[in-house]
């Protein structure tokens, strides 16, 4: 992995298993992931921000390991953005820090922007829109099917479902271009023990437990300008519900002004594994 190193920072109560690249005195990019993925899926990324004076953070979000389970089961869209102002603060960033977030990754930093203006910059989402888009895509019929698996997870199957085949069916799905096969291990490194697969779940299953949904929902509509990505070949939230007729504006009217948005073509859900070099170039030139 080149010049990318492996390291621990402790944050909000729990131990991050992290990744880092760059010079240490450069402002901080914290990379957040989604499921089922791990840190490692920033690893086209997070050599170019180092390149570019970036110190590049990927942490495992918590319950994957190598990063501590929660105690409390506490997967709430909150309490991620609270994590992500934490890790801030653990590694001393500053306000030119900016916050990258793809999947559950994307919502926690819509949270953290909300949450803590002042720390970051700007900020990246891919893959999953602010929540209001989100959650009109599921009045789409062929969206719902394309999510079955938002609602087997409230079942008590799921724990038992959660293999190594259902995690490279997804992948499969999701970003049907290329083979992910090494991202599929890192995954699966990430749900290596029973507690880790229950933390994965747990993120879903918050989405419908009234207890643990959050005071405030991040939106995305605070005051960090946000670059949101997209891939046209997504599989799990298709662009024909996020961007119908290749048109994203649906998603710029929900993000702060300033904002931009981009359709990658023939991209999947992985869009920054799947066309690294036309992200990342997206990416840098956004926080320019």
């Amino acid at each position: 992995m080149g010049d990318i190193t492996t390291g621990t920072v402790t944050a909000n109560g729990l131990r991050f298993g992290v990744l880092t690249a760059g010079p240490a005195d450069g402002p901080l990019a914290l990379l957040l992931h989604g499921f089922p993925d791990s840190a490692h899926t920033w690893r086209h990324l997070m050599p170019d921000l180092a390149a570019a004076g970036y110190r590049a953070v990927a942490p495992f979000l918590r319950g994957y390991a190598p990063t501590s389970v929660p105690g409390d089961g506490d997967y709430r869209c909150d309490t991620l953005a609270a994590d992500a102002v934490a890790l801030h603060e653990a590694l001393g960033g500053g306000p030119d820090a900016v916050l990258i977030g793809h999947d559950w990754g994307a919502l926690a930093a819509y949270g953290a922007a909300d949450l803590a203006p002042g720390r970051w910059r700007r900020a990246v989402a891919m893959s999953v829109p602010p929540l209001p888009v989100t959650a009109a895509t599921f009045l789409d019929y062929q969206q719902t099917k394309r999510s079955f698996y938002v609602f087997l997870f409230q079942t008590p199957l799921a724990e038992a479902v959660v293999d190594r085949a259902f995690v490279e069916g997804l992948w499969r799905d999701w970003s049907p271009s290329g083979d992910h096969t090494p991202d599929v291990d890192h995954a699966m490194d990430c749900l290596a023990a029973p507690a880790n697969v229950a933390a994965a779940i747990g993120y879903y299953r918050a989405m419908f437990n009234a207890s643990f949904r959050p005071s405030e929902s991040p939106t995305g509509a605070g005051q960090v300008p946000v670059l949101y990505l997209h891939g046209s070949e997504d599989g799990c939230l298709g662009a024909d519900v996020v961007a119908p007729g290749g048109d994203l504006g649906g998603v710029l009217a929900a993000l702060p002004p300033g904002s931009r948005a981009h359709l990658v073509t023939g991209a999947g859900h992985f869009l920054q594994l799947d066309r690294p070099t036309e992200v990342n170039g997206h990416v840098l030139g956004w926080l320019e």
